[in-house]
């Protein structure tokens, strides 16, 4: 299954459960958990790398004997976050004394590395794309920014009526210029004013002898996994902004490089008399006030 409503793929104490083995492939995985006030959920990473991605709220991180404050945020909408990396086999507990809402992206790991507090001041924050097309790239996990085995994650923000993911891209088959790259999209939704709930949308497809077909509708919660094919674009409907979670990990050496589907890869030409959406960008490691 390639599109999970929030809730699917529940595993208590988890509200979102995504391992290799129930993805069906080799490497990506992410856990989404909510916690009470004073609530804690406790762990252990077997042969997974992970790391604890504040969504809503902080919490203490404790990681066999050592443990972090992580500060967190209000909401994805509102800030950076800094983050703790969670190695492989390892017993882990989060805390949050005030409540939140948690992600855990996670890759099957060979080697073991430190536990580890990423500042949310440290975060390089990229700018990507231009006009219609502009989004914004938390670059927390990538080979560039942070030290991981296999683990590949950024955030990416797309203001209300832009598309991000695009030109559509694939990264499927390994050889020069692209990385066999299992990927997971978990997203968010900003609420409108009123607090009603908002929706984006989000465009998969295949290969002749490889076939997906999604063109849905997504909120917040909901996931799509992405074996392969082309992925794009990421549609914010018109005053809902939207984020998303990326989770890639595959088989290879731990880099992000892809191919753009060659019919539409003509329009990052076209960004060169664009100028970048002044909304962005959305946030920074400083707290921003929004709804």
């Amino acid at each position: 299954m390639t599109l999970l409503r929030r809730g699917d793929a529940a595993g208590k104490p988890f509200e979102t459960v995504i391992t290799p083995g129930r993805a069906g492939w080799g490497f990506s995985g992410l856990r989404i958990v909510e916690l009470a006030v004073g609530a804690r959920v406790s762990f252990t990473t077997g042969d997974e790398e992970m790391i604890v991605l504040p969504l809503a709220g902080g919490c203490d991180v404790t990681c066999d004997d050592e443990r972090v404050t992580l500060t967190g945020r209000r909401s994805v909408f509102s800030r950076v976050t800094d983050f703790a990396y969670l190695p492989r086999d390892a017993a882990v507990t989060v805390r949050a004394a005030n409540g939140g809402r948690f992600a855990l992206p996670a890759a099957r790991a060979d080697q073991r590395l430190p536990f580890r507090y990423g500042p949310a001041e440290d975060v390089p924050v990229e700018l990507r794309g231009a006009g219609q097309a502009s989004r914004q790239v938390n670059n927390f996990c990538t080979p560039d920014s942070f030290a991981a085995d296999r683990l590949i994650a950024v955030e990416v923000l797309t203001p209300g009526g832009n598309w991000s993911s695009y030109p559509p891209h694939k990264h499927d088959a390994p050889g020069e210029g692209e990385t066999a790259l299992e990927e997971i999209y978990y997203f968010e939704v900003a609420g409108s004013p009123s607090g009603a709930a908002g929706a984006g949308y989000q465009r998969v497809y295949g290969h002749p002898d490889r076939p997906i077909d999604i063109c849905a509708e997504v909120r917040t919660g909901d996931v799509v996994l992405i074996p392969y094919g082309w992925h794009g674009p990421s549609m914010a409907a018109p005053g809902y902004d939207l984020y998303y979670l990326n989770v890639m990990a595959g088989p290879g050496e731990r880099r992000w490089l892809f191919s753009d589907d060659p019919a539409h890869a003509w329009v990052r030409g076209a960004w060169n008399d664009q100028a970048m959406d002044p909304r962005l960008p959305l946030t920074s490691a400083t707290e921003r006030r929004r709804p």
